[in-house]
């Protein structure tokens, strides 16, 4: 897993989710982290399924949303939450492996569902010597 921040952001009735990291993919793992921080902390998550995700899109910014929709997805349909990814970009395409686990109401105290991604506040873009990945989740 790559080195980096996930971070939350405010924005009205949904979140924001941020990924900084010191490669593009590293960044995509730390978006994630954040979508999943939006359920329960990522640090309480076992690593005991692993399922692989993998999107190709026009440009970076598209492919972070069909990346983290996939995610939402995945959580959605499995009843899982991840707290491990490793991304791999190669130009327009994304390939990831992530790890979770079922959701344990008692242990990962659910209070929101994400329903998918939006392009609102989209941006992956380089600063400085750091990649920054983030969109607005609807929940």
């Amino acid at each position: 897993m790559g080195a980096g921040r996930a971070e939350l952001f405010p924005h009205g009735a949904d979140v924001g989710v941020r990924g900084r990291g010191p490669t593009v993919g590293s960044a995509f793992e730390q978006a994630a982290l954040a979508l999943t921080s939006v359920v329960t902390d990522p640090a309480g998550v076992v690593s005991r399924e692993r399922s692989v995700v993998e999107c190709e899109a026009p440009d970076r910014e598209q492919l972070l949303v069909d990346f983290m929709n996939e995610i939402v997805s995945e959580m959605s349909a499995r009843r899982m939450v991840f707290g491990e990814l490793e991304v791999t970009i190669e130009g327009n395409r994304l390939r990831a492996t992530v790890w979770g686990e079922p959701v344990d109401l008692e242990r990962h105290a659910p209070e929101v569902e994400p329903k998918g991604v939006t392009s609102t506040e989209l941006r992956v873009a380089r600063e400085g010597d750091e990649w920054i990945a983030q969109c607005v989740v609807d929940v």
